[in-house]
């Protein structure tokens, strides 16, 4: 039969398990977490960073104003000679001449670290050296910096000249290059670079220290909740195996209470339920006894004296409400015995199960009365017995009913789906679920006791599994086992 289409649509995976959902709770809260006190943090060093930078800059304005009042000081003939000494002497922390106009020079896109720089230097030059001096800052790259009125590069110049004052290879940061016009086609040249550590002038990121530390903690803060997590759900774990094995009917100890106080509250009801419900199966399996028993010896005694009876019409009559009375009795202790039965729980072999039951229908022309595609792919834990019986009745239902039984196997990690076909009349549609119904037949000339399909559910149910009922397009029944696989 054709299934519905449906779309399929991109979805985070989430882990089933509670140990693998607190790992990924916590790792989420931690990333948040971190993410937020990383940027705070960021925000306020940036903040430190960009104060003191301001005070850097302001500090080397104080000393260029002390320069240009020098320069001012000394006479028109001096400058040259003082210049020319100092580039003799190199490492000063200035680069300084003298040219004739100011220079062009490609300046570098601003930032706000630069623009903050630049202000607070032009700001202290003009309230030191007066408000109406035309006054030039900005920043220059290493490569694009020119000296003098000749354009000269810095590479061009000798290393005692400039490169010592001008230069942090491998860095390059950019020189800030301040021109102040002190006469009429004199213009005093200064070109510095910031102090350490606001060289670069470049907002850096995390550094590498706290990187580190917010993967080590993060690292530490999961193994230790995954330790916790894994310690707690391991009393959950033996509760939930110990419920399982109960439901298919195997003799379970009282669970160990253990774990917080939650989880022992819960193992404490499940020992309680266990002892009511073991109580329960006892006290039902001496009641059966005891019908059956009871019921045998007046059955039979009412026959014996039925066959005394002279009047043949009343003796088949008599005859057949006994027969009737007794068909009633076995049927319910059947139904009893075949649901309720006490098998240890074992890893079961599927597929030898079916081979047993399907290989007197076999032929060896392959046109038997019983057909199987598929095989199971893994053991199953469960009743070996109980199985045995849910499925072939599964098989004399289909081959009662509609001659030939095609069977069907997929499997896979989550269950375990047998689909048996019949070649038959089918089901109402009003009847699917009533045949389930003890002593409910469809055929009432067939022999048996109605109870074939209703046993299979119910062994199916024992095991957490579903019988289900559904008339084919093409004619004839499907009739599906599934039976799912429980992780230990």
């Amino acid at each position: 039969m054709s299934r519905p289409r449906t779309e399929s649509r991109w979805r985070l995976p989430v882990p089933h398990s509670l140990l693998g959902r607190m790992l990924l709770l916590t790792l989420l809260v931690v990333l948040l977490a971190q993410a937020l006190s990383s940027v705070i943090w960021l925000s306020q060093l940036r903040a430190s960073q960009l104060e003191g930078l301001v005070a850097s800059a302001r500090s080397l304005a104080h000393s260029m104003t002390a320069s240009v009042s020098y320069f001012r000081s000394l006479p028109l003939a001096y400058r040259p000679v003082v210049l020319d000494q100092l580039r003799s002497m190199g490492g000063t922390r200035f680069v300084v001449s003298l040219n004739e106009r100011p220079l062009d020079m490609q300046v570098l896109p601003a930032t706000p670290r630069k623009q903050a720089v630049i202000e607070a230097v032009d700001q202290v030059l003009h309230q030191r050296l007066g408000a109406q001096m035309d006054i030039s800052v900005q920043f220059v790259s290493p490569a694009d910096l020119r000296l003098f009125n000749s354009g000269l590069k810095l590479d061009e110049l000798p290393r005692s000249w400039a490169h010592y004052a001008l230069t942090l290879e491998p860095v390059n940061p950019p020189v800030l290059v301040t021109q102040i016009r002190l006469a009429e086609g004199e213009w005093l040249y200064i070109a510095s670079l910031l102090p350490e550590p606001y060289t670069s002038l470049e907002e850096e990121g995390l550094p590498n220290q706290q990187l580190w530390f917010i993967l080590l903690t993060s690292s530490f803060l999961l193994l230790f909740i995954g330790l916790l997590v894994h310690w707690q759900s391991r009393p959950l774990k033996r509760l939930a195996r110990a419920a399982r094995d109960l439901s298919l009917g195997a003799e379970v100890e009282p669970v160990v209470e253990g774990g917080g106080s939650e989880v022992v509250e819960v193992a404490r009801a499940f020992n309680t339920m266990r002892e009511r419900i073991s109580r329960y199966l006892l006290e039902r399996s001496q009641l059966f006894s005891a019908i059956s028993h009871d019921l045998r010896t007046p059955i039979t005694r009412l026959r014996l004296r039925v066959e005394l009876l002279e009047d043949e019409a009343l003796q088949a009559k008599f005859g057949r409400d006994l027969d009737e009375l007794e068909l009633l009795v076995k049927g319910a202790l059947q139904c009893v015995k075949d649901t309720d039965i006490h098998e240890n729980i074992e890893s079961v072999d599927l597929n030898q199960i079916l081979d047993c039951l399907v290989e007197p229908w076999l032929a060896p022309d392959g046109n038997g009365r019983v057909t199987l595609d598929g095989a199971a792919q893994w053991p199953y834990r469960g009743k070996p017995l109980a199985l045995k019986r849910c499925m072939g009745n599964l098989i004399d239902n289909a081959l009662k009913y509609g001659e030939r039984a095609h069977l069907v196997i997929e499997d896979d990690a989550k269950a375990f789906v047998l689909h048996v076909d019949d070649e038959g009349p089918g089901v109402p549609e009003q009847r699917l679920e009533q045949v389930f119904e003890p002593h409910v037949r469809l055929a009432g000339h067939q022999q048996g006791y109605g109870l074939g399909l209703g046993i299979a559910r119910n062994i199916a149910h024992s095991h957490g599994g579903e019988v289900s009922l559904q008339n084919l397009r093409e004619g004839g029944l499907r009739v599906t086992l599934v039976l799912p696989r429980t992780a230990d």
